[in-house]
């Protein structure tokens, strides 16, 4: 008001203004500055003077004592952003309690995490996609058709839901909500799509199918970064300034207009069905290294579990992507979950115990006893009434153990039965998968480029060289190898690089057309 010498001058600028959008204060003013101004605006104009509060906590440091230059319990800022870089600093005090004005015990490993979980996976997936465009010297705005890769529409679904999403918690100003789902995407781009979808990147020529994959990385990686630039400022600008832009395009990326979601590109049930697919090579992971057999050796057949027969359709759109990540020779799919997988559930005891008091062990009896059915429609309602009482899904720990005579694995999304038995030929085309990685390392230690083809020397155990004979065009075509030969014995110029205690080693050289 004063600022504004109201009511004598500026009265239809304070009048549009009021009441404030918001006020932004530390929680130490609440009964400082955001109770003076509820008990001014109440007096002078019957209203709270703003509409919207965002309360930080108090910084406190590692040790739980006010920050003191005397004590010097604290890295000085200037010092971490030195080390980390401000977007670093500025994520890590974002993404904690102090936006929920909780009390933060301030730790240099939580800025430094911040670069290691956000801000370097994000760089990499902007140089991939740069590595690989230059290659093919391709531009945006060459593909305009949709694509019809299931990965490429399920991206960019979880872009448009990302968007929406910060856009709900934005407008509601429920700060805390906006960056772990910033730093979801990053890891669905960079540890789900670009992995899973890297052969498209390397093949030879320059398909629609990878055009496709090109473009919808670019939109990811374009949108994301734009998304970003309130959080990550520093780095945000980076990238949008070293990425391709149109001729209309704004200068910054701080003068682009946030990005707004495309409803007509989001699938939900498509984003659904490849959350389950991430649980399904999960457990299959899981089930491998229980049963001690490495991703190279390939395994027979895997089943796939659950009662809702549209999602199983949904997932079996998905099926390659599931054989080539779990190494699996087909994949059926069952919605008799129930023959594979039984379910039982026990009380939460420290919270039922509390809340029931004498009468927990009448519903301790009455929850052991509870059947699948009645499990299952817990999950899906998140509440279950037991003789007038409800309880939530925290209120009941839920266990999934495998049936006798199954090699069943689940968890509360999805089951799996995945047989880990091994034969002679499911073990020669592990070791040859053992051998292109090790052709691939050396490659790489030899300082050539992905595209550079090479010719190879190579020598070992009975067992690896027969895998190599048995699959000789495989590993040509994977490791870019134009001349393979077999040297009688070990040559002392090259590399030995022994698999599963089996000797093998190689030699390699750029092959000159």
């Amino acid at each position: 008001m004063r600022q504004w010498h109201y009511p004598f001058e500026n009265k239809d600028l304070f009048e549009k203004g009021f009441p404030a959008e918001f006020i932004a204060e530390g929680l130490d003013q609440t009964r400082g500055w955001f109770y003076t101004l509820i008990v001014l605006g109440t007096a002078l104009f019957d209203t709270n003077p703003f509409k919207n509060v965002i309360v930080n906590g108090i910084v406190m440091a590692e040790d739980g004592k006010k920050m003191s230059k005397r004590l010097r319990n604290y890295t000085p800022p200037d010092a971490l952003m030195e080390d980390y870089g401000a977007d670093a600093l500025r994520l890590y005090l974002i993404n904690s309690g102090l936006v929920k004005a909780e009390e933060q015990r301030f730790k240099d490993a939580g800025v430094k995490e911040m670069t290691r979980r956000a801000l370097l996976p994000w760089l990499n997936a902007y140089r991939f996609l740069k590595t690989y465009t230059a290659i093919d010297h391709w531009t945006p705005g060459e593909v305009t058709e949709p694509s019809p890769n299931i990965m490429d529409q399920w991206l960019l679904s979880r872009l448009q839901t990302l968007k929406a999403n910060i856009t709900d918690e934005m407008e509601a100003y429920r700060l805390y909500n906006v960056v772990p789902p910033l730093f979801d995407f990053i890891e669905e781009l960079t540890n789900w799509y670009i992995r899973l979808n890297r052969a498209r990147f390397w093949d030879e020529a320059l398909t629609k199918d990878k055009a496709h994959a090109f473009n919808t990385l670019h939109t990811a990686v374009y949108e994301f970064t734009v998304c970003m630039a309130p959080f990550a400022p520093f780095l945000s600008e980076t990238i949008y300034q070293a990425l391709p832009a149109s001729e209309n395009a704004p200068e910054s990326v701080h003068l682009c207009s946030y990005p707004v979601p495309d409803t007509d590109l989001q699938k939900p049930i498509l984003e659904e069905a490849v959350g389950r697919m991430q649980h399904v090579i999960l457990l299959g992971r899981q089930k491998r290294n229980q049963d001690r057999v490495k991703t190279k050796y390939p395994t027979r057949l895997l089943r796939i579990l659950h009662q809702d027969q549209a999602l199983l359709n949904e997932i079996a759109r998905l099926e390659p992507y599931i054989l080539a990540e779990l190494n699996v020779k087909a994949i059926t799919y069952d919605t008799n979950e129930a023959d594979y997988i039984e379910l039982f559930a026990r009380p939460n005891s420290p919270v039922l115990g509390k809340r029931l008091g004498n009468r927990f062990k009448q519903f301790k009896q009455l929850i052991d006893q509870l059947d699948s059915q009645s499990i299952l429609k817990l999950q899906e309602t998140r509440r279950l009434v037991l003789e007038g009482e409800t309880f939530e899904l925290d209120d009941i720990l839920v266990f999934r153990e495998a049936r006798a005579g199954t090699n069943a694995v689940s968890n509360r999304y999805i089951s799996i039965d995945l047989d880990t038995s091994l034969d002679p030929e499911l073990i020669a085309e592990g070791l040859a998968r053992e051998v292109v990685s090790r052709i691939q390392k050396s490659r790489k230690d030899e300082g050539l480029k992905v595209t550079d083809r090479i010719n190879l020397q190579v020598w070992g155990a009975a067992d690896i060289l027969s895998a190599i004979a048995s699959h000789r065009d495989h590993i040509e075509r994977e490791t870019l190898c134009q001349n393979l030969s077999v040297a009688d014995a070990a040559i002392e110029s090259g590399f030995d690089l022994p698999v599963d205690d089996l000797a093998f080693g190689l030699v390699l050289s750029k092959f000159e057309d």
